[in-house]
């Protein structure tokens, strides 16, 4: 077995006492504060001037907001969660200058995640016992499951979910982490709604549906929500009840999801999924929730960094390459395949398909060529644009050994941390041609 060193949370659950809890929501508050002053600043300064203001100068305002006797508060927390908003805010304006993100967003006492993030400086870890700043006595941590040995956080998360629960997140930086011995296993992965995953070895994995098992509860407790005396203690028992519900279904659907993930991951050197617009599939009103609590895009990202951690490889397929119409034995194209078919016999060969399974073999095939080349698979575009994309697909399709697909096919590896890029003239694929 490979050692490689990874970066890694272990998150668990405390219960503080009454001083600690006091002193963590105050520091919650300080630092949605900040970060929305300074969310402000920087957006006036550009508004008015069109000036950008740097990290180092929003720290020198949060000095000058501690002497003012409005904002003097500011000063009875750590100072080191405040600095740490103003670095989350920088990042969030420089991914939204590099046109990754939208423009960073107010936080709102009700609706923004209560959480507070210490450095090293902040806190103070000592046989097995974590004690942060400005407090007096370690957090009484429930050890779920042991640390690594010889752990030692650079990173301590505090947070606290809608439901009242309270949690610690420490990063650790596992030197010596263990990785499975390297395979030749590929496998394909083919999401959907009835089986949450079709394997291209055949498997199916039924969709959960947390969210559908609770939902009469779910609805019952919504409505005696709505018929509580607004700003009422009533009304905020019956809002804590809604949301222990809500986090009851999320822990057991990411449970499912960790184990799934790590599964398939351990078991296989090489991930080829479909990269689907989830956001745009929510726009159908009669599958939205469905959708949701299928968490698609939970499962990728979970399979993103878990091969990242295991020095497996994920490739991202195209989502418009033709996957559920093309027969993955004689390379037929069907045209068309309405959703309401699941199975389908190919008119070449005569082999009969279930539709997702057809997928499934198709996106491990796309997969496996990808990997052969090292690269995007795509063929050298022409300057007329979109008239060159009739042959997008050209290269990765005979790779499946299937014609030509009609419109876009490109294949995109996937590089998790990265974004992929077009590359106009690439190298087609030497696997294509075999």
């Amino acid at each position: 077995m490979g050692e490689r060193g990874v970066k890694r949370a272990f998150k668990y659950r405390f219960y503080p006492t009454a001083q600690q809890a006091d002193q963590l929501l105050r520091t919650f508050g300080c630092v949605r504060k900040v970060y929305n002053l300074a969310l402000e600043a920087r957006g006036r300064a550009w508004a008015e001037e069109r000036r950008r203001i740097s990290y180092a100068q929003t720290s020198a305002m949060l000095t000058e907001w501690k002497r003012t006797d409005e904002l003097s508060y500011l000063a009875e927390v750590s100072s080191v969660p405040l600095q740490q908003a103003l670095q989350h805010l920088h990042s969030a304006f420089t991914s939204f200058f590099a046109k990754r993100s939208k423009y960073p967003r107010f936080k709102s006492r009700k609706r923004s995640r209560a959480a507070a993030e210490y450095t090293r400086s902040a806190f103070a870890w000592r046989n097995g016992e974590l004690t942060l700043a400005k407090m007096s006595v370690p957090l009484d941590i429930r050890w779920s499951r042991p640390l690594p040995e010889g752990a030692d956080p650079s990173t301590v998360t505090v947070s606290c979910d809608a439901a009242g629960r309270w949690f610690v997140s420490l990063l650790v930086d596992v030197r010596n982490a263990e990785t499975p011995p390297p395979g030749n296993s590929a496998v394909g992965i083919d999401l959907g709604l009835t089986s949450l995953a079709t394997l291209s070895t055949g498997e199916k994995v039924p969709a959960p549906g947390f969210g559908k098992r609770d939902q009469t509860r779910l609805a019952r407790a919504q409505k005696e929500l709505a018929r509580k005396q607004k700003g009422s203690k009533n009304q905020a028992k019956a809002r804590e009840k809604v949301a222990r519900i809500h986090v009851r279904i999320a822990d057991r659907r990411r449970d499912f999801l960790h184990k799934l993930s790590s599964r398939i991951v351990q078991e296989n050197q090489l991930v080829a999924i479909e990269d689907l617009a989830v956001r745009n599939l929510m726009g159908n009103r009669s599958l939205a929730r469905a959708i949701s609590d299928a968490s698609w895009s939970e499962l990728r990202a979970m399979l993103e960094y878990k091969c990242a951690w295991y020095g497996r490889e994920l490739v991202v397929v195209d989502r418009f390459l033709p996957t559920s119409k093309t027969c993955s034995v004689c390379g037929l194209l069907r045209d068309p395949l309405p959703l309401g078919i699941r199975a389908w016999t190919c008119e070449g060969c005569g082999a009969q398909h279930d539709r997702d399974h057809n997928a499934a073999q198709n996106i491990v095939a796309a997969g496996q060529a990808v990997s052969a080349c090292g690269g995007r698979v795509s063929p050298q575009r022409k300057p007329s644009g979109r008239a060159a994309g009739d042959e997008a697909g050209s290269h990765i399709a005979r790779a499946m050994g299937v014609p030509a697909p009609e419109g876009r096919g490109d294949v995109k590896p996937r590089t998790p941390g990265r974004r992929s890029s077009s590359r106009p003239g690439s190298t087609p694929c030497p696997a294509a041609h075999g």
